[in-house]
């Protein structure tokens, strides 16, 4: 008669299993560990040397890896720095999303003060975020590359053209005034960042508060049920 006890084999098999997915854990493990330095390493190298003027070789050595090595993470510096400037986007839409929804009003002014407030006090993620290091162009990134982190930059304002639609804008128009939005900031920013925006002797938050203030006044009021349009 023959047993019905399971072979030896069949016994060690979950045990190696698991041996091999404790294994692969730890592989993952050290390379999120090894990755982290490359990107730390690469953004004191950008922020001292600027993006042209930084190297993978000099980003090597700062993280104490061969140029060779850093390719198991990172194709270019480019790639480098759009990980980087990809992890600071996130950063910036949790921000963003942690500011009130409603009422409509309320969370467009929280909203903008989020974006703005996680800049002001980031002035390197600002930095990442206008391509300060030499000039304002995004010298380098690939089509593709460019793409996926502006659509990483329009979630972080999603949530203020939903604000818009919510307080009675039109669909159309509240998109090219959160437009509007982005661009009052990011110029207040880069004001307030380099120092311009002393010679006017103000702050920007107010300014930033008024302009909200008057894109709100903007939109039209919402038409009582009664009235019939023609």
């Amino acid at each position: 008669m023959e047993s019905s006890a399971p072979s030896a084999s069949t016994l060690e098999r979950p045990g190696a299993d698991g041996a091999l997915g404790a294994r692969q854990e730890r592989q993952r493990a050290v390379a999120d560990v090894r990755r982290s330095l490359v990107l730390e390493a690469a953004r004191g190298a950008f922020f001292e040397l600027g993006l042209e003027g930084a190297s993978l070789r000099e980003i090597a050595r700062r993280a104490g890896y061969t140029p060779g090595a850093i390719y198991s993470y990172f194709r270019s510096k480019e790639a480098v720095y759009a990980a980087l400037l990809g992890e600071s986007l996130d950063r910036l839409q949790a921000a963003v999303a942690a500011a009130p929804t409603t009422p409509a009003p309320v969370a467009l002014r929280a909203q903008a003060a989020a974006f703005f407030g996680f800049y002001r006090d980031r002035p390197r993620d600002l930095d990442l975020g206008f391509y300060l290091f030499r000039g304002m162009r995004p010298r380098g990134l690939t089509s593709a590359l460019n793409e996926a982190l502006n659509r990483r930059l329009w979630a972080s304002l999603e949530p203020m053209r939903r604000a818009l639609e919510l307080a009675g804008q039109d669909r159309v128009l509240a998109h090219t005034e959160v437009t509007a939005l982005f661009a009052h900031m990011a110029g207040l920013l880069l004001l307030s960042h380099t120092g311009r925006l002393r010679m006017f002797h103000v702050a920007p938050e107010p300014l930033l508060a008024q302009y909200v203030d008057a894109l709100l006044g903007r939109i039209p009021p919402a038409m009582p049920d009664s009235v019939t349009v023609p």
